[in-house]
């Protein structure tokens, strides 16, 4: 498989990466600094330099020409507002119109759990931050594309357990970035997923297994 992933120097976007990569996919990546480009050839990642905020729709179509699925996973975090809408909002319908552009069907995203934090006072920049999200999910849900929406509870560092409970509405608690990463590297080999928002817990039910259960 042929994947481009915009936001490859992430948490969950630089596991993902090694994660294809060992099961033989060529991917592909989006990166800010001429400096990360010889970092990421070591492992075997094909990586080309620009600022998403900055490209235009049709500069990002020629960079992801040629993928099977295009992987968005970059995101602001609930930083400050201007950089929440260029890259979780504006970033996102960038890549989509790059992708149809591109003739790339597939498009994955890397998106939240609209419960995250609920029993918090988040402040107005995490609220915008989920407000956006909610905006690109629909976005890429009414994109035309064959798309997947992965929305992961709380996430933290540290070695994955190889087990979750993923499937259209899961509780809020947390899981590793690694078992995101492994999880979405399955749901992308799964011809059988499409269309689908999938929330992603963890949990006790091998990944494999939990994907096989949800596909169509």
């Amino acid at each position: 498989m042929n994947v481009f992933i915009i936001g490859v120097t992430g948490a969950v976007g630089g596991l993902l990466a090694r994660k294809l990569s060992d099961r033989g996919d060529a991917v592909r990546g989006l990166v800010r600094r001429t400096a990360q480009l010889a970092q990421l050839a070591t492992q075997g990642i094909d990586t080309q330099v620009g600022d998403l905020a900055a490209l235009n729709a049709d500069e990002l179509a020629t960079m992801v020409s040629g993928s099977e699925v295009i992987v968005f996973s970059a995101g602001s975090n609930g930083g400050d507002k201007a950089i929440t809408d260029a890259i979780d909002g504006d970033g996102v319908n960038k890549a989509l119109r790059a992708a149809r552009l591109a003739g790339v069907e597939r498009f994955a995203l890397v998106s939240v759990l609209p419960e995250s934090w609920r029993e918090r006072d988040l402040g107005e920049d995490v609220e915008h931050y989920f407000a956006v999200k909610k905006q690109a999910d629909i976005a890429v849900t009414r994109s035309g594309l064959n798309w997947l929406i992965l929305r992961p509870s709380l996430l933290l560092d540290g070695d994955g357990v190889g087990t979750v409970s993923l499937g259209p509405a899961e509780f809020h608690g947390e899981i590793t970035r690694d078992d995101v990463a492994a999880t979405l590297a399955e749901l992308l080999h799964e011809p059988g997923i499409g269309r689908q928002i999938l929330e992603l817990n963890t949990g006790s039910v091998p990944i494999k297994e939990a994907v096989r259960a949800v596909r169509h």
